[in-house]
């Protein structure tokens, strides 16, 4: 199995879109792990996945709530991650994403999803 950082053109452009949405949100930090996937976690979770993807390209994975899952793998794009989909992880890959301005709120609920209690109602207070 092959290890590499993001380094494409396309997946590195990724990265910052979605860096930009993701560091909005409380106490969010960016991490490349053992695989070379660029995570975006919250209390040392991740709620965010990106990877190079190989001869696909760039992927976007995101944790969401059970309910949403369904939604999305019900759409076109979506499919459920591998390894970890049954925890309700869904991904898309890079070049299917037409803005990520779209996929905003499934950051934001991969977010809730992961992070602490107080966390969570600090952002529900930010967003009245």
């Amino acid at each position: 199995m092959v290890h590499e950082q993001i380094s494409s053109i396309e997946g590195l452009k990724m990265v910052a879109a979605v860096r930009e949405l993701a560091m909005r949100l409380p106490e969010v930090s960016e991490q490349v792990d053992a695989f070379g996937h660029t995570s975006f976690r919250v209390n040392d979770k991740p709620f965010v996945i990106l990877g190079e993807g190989g001869t696909e390209g760039p992927s976007f994975s995101v944790k969401v709530l059970k309910t949403t899952q369904e939604i999305l793998l019900a759409q076109e794009h979506f499919y459920k991650t591998p390894y970890i989909g049954h925890h309700g992880w869904v991904s898309i890959l890079d070049k299917n994403v037409t803005s990520y301005g779209e996929i905003e709120d499934y950051i934001r609920e991969g977010y809730m999803c992961a992070a602490p209690k107080r966390l969570v109602k600090q952002l529900q207070e930010q967003s009245r």
